[in-house]
């Protein structure tokens, strides 16, 4: 089976989150991936449904980063709907990746959080696609992407 991801970001983003996901997935995996850059967030869902139909990608690692203003956050909502769309018109996975600037305390922690929650999500795409198992092993666990896990609650 021929395993192709593709991995759509945003210029919008103050950091190369494709490279990342891009990278991570050359260190943890033999397939082949396929990169569209796209303006901003409202720009992802046709990136990743072109990368589908036309690409023939297998998954795909929508990166984007959202501002703290209100309209920022309507622009975020409205991407993840269209990708949750897309991925029920296409039968196909979108894992996104969204990084609120807000999340992080100052640029430091924002750049790192930039790199590390797209790293944690295309080593998810990889398990998704290859080792599906390995998910289930994780099942309830308190996984988090970025920070810290949560892990399982207790009773």
């Amino acid at each position: 089976m021929h395993t192709k991801i593709g991995v759509v970001d945003t210029t919008f983003a103050r950091a190369d989150m494709g490279g990342f996901a891009l990278d991570e997935l050359r260190r943890n995996a033999s397939v082949s991936a396929e990169r569209a850059t796209v303006p901003g967030l409202k720009d992802l869902p046709v990136a990743s449904k072109k990368l589908i139909e036309e690409g023939h990608c297998s998954l795909v690692i929508a990166c984007g980063m959202v501002g703290p203003k209100p309209v920022d956050k309507d622009s975020a909502r409205i991407a993840s709907q269209a990708l949750q769309q897309v991925q029920l018109m296409t039968n196909t996975h979108i894992l996104e990746v969204f990084v609120h600037e807000d999340e992080a305390e100052d640029e430091r922690e924002l750049a790192w959080l930039l790199e590390q929650r797209t790293r944690e999500h295309a080593r998810n795409a990889v398990l998704l696609l290859l080792r599906p198992q390995k998910l289930e092993a994780l099942a309830g666990t308190g996984q988090r992407q970025g920070f810290a896990d949560a892990g399982p609650a207790r009773w």
